[in-house]
C-alpha cells in the first residue's frame, strides 16, 4: 500500500493523477473526521473505532487501507491550521447529498463517547457553513444520528 501511495504522488498519468485526486479526497474526508475527534482533546479507542468504521465503509477500504488512510489524516491535521483546505477539497468533489452524508459521519464521530461538547458542536457548525450545508441539513444529520444511538 505505501509503494501504491508513493507511485500514486509522484506519477504524472491520467489515472494515477486521477487516484491521488481520489486520495487527496478521501484524505481531506478523513482528516475532518479526526479533527472532530480531536476537538474536545481526547481522541479516544471508542472515536477511532467509529471513524476506522465510517471510512472503511465510505470508501470501501480494506483494514490495512484505512488504517493507512487514517495516519495520513492525523498527519494532515497535525499539519494543518485551519479546515478551509479539507473542506475546499471536500467541496471540489462532493456532491451536495455527500456533503450531508459526511456532516452524519462526523455527528457519528462527536457522539461516538456519548456526548456531543460545545466545542464540537461548534467545529460541526463551522464545518457546515464552508461545506455549504444549510442549518436544516446539518441538523437533520445530527437527529438522524441521535435516532439511531437511543
Amino acid at each position: 500500500m505505501l509503494d501504491r501511495l508513493s507511485a500514486i504522488f509522484h506519477s504524472k498519468n491520467k489515472t494515477d493523477l486521477e487516484n491521488r485526486d481520489k486520495l487527496d479526497m478521501q484524505v481531506a474526508a478523513t482528516a475532518l473526521l479526526v479533527e472532530a475527534a480531536c476537538m474536545d482533546d481526547k481522541f479516544d479507542d471508542s472515536e477511532r473505532f467509529v471513524i476506522s468504521n465510517l471510512v472503511r465503509r465510505r470508501f470501501n477500504l480494506c483494514e490495512p487501507d484505512c488504517k493507512i488512510l487514517i495516519a495520513e489524516a492525523e498527519s494532515a491535521v497535525a499539519d494543518s491550521t485551519q479546515l478551509y483546505g479539507f473542506t475546499r477539497e471536500v467541496n471540489d468533489r462532493f456532491t451536495l447529498e455527500q456533503r450531508v452524508e459526511l456532516m452524519e459521519m462526523l455527528w457519528e464521530v462527536v457522539y461516538a463517547d456519548g456526548e456531543a461538547h460545545d466545542f464540537e458542536v461548534a467545529l460541526l457548525r463551522r464545518i457546515g457553513g464552508l461545506m455549504y450545508v444549510s442549518d436544516h441539513d446539518r441538523a437533520s444529520a445530527r437527529q438522524r444520528v441521535v435516532s439511531r444511538l437511543v
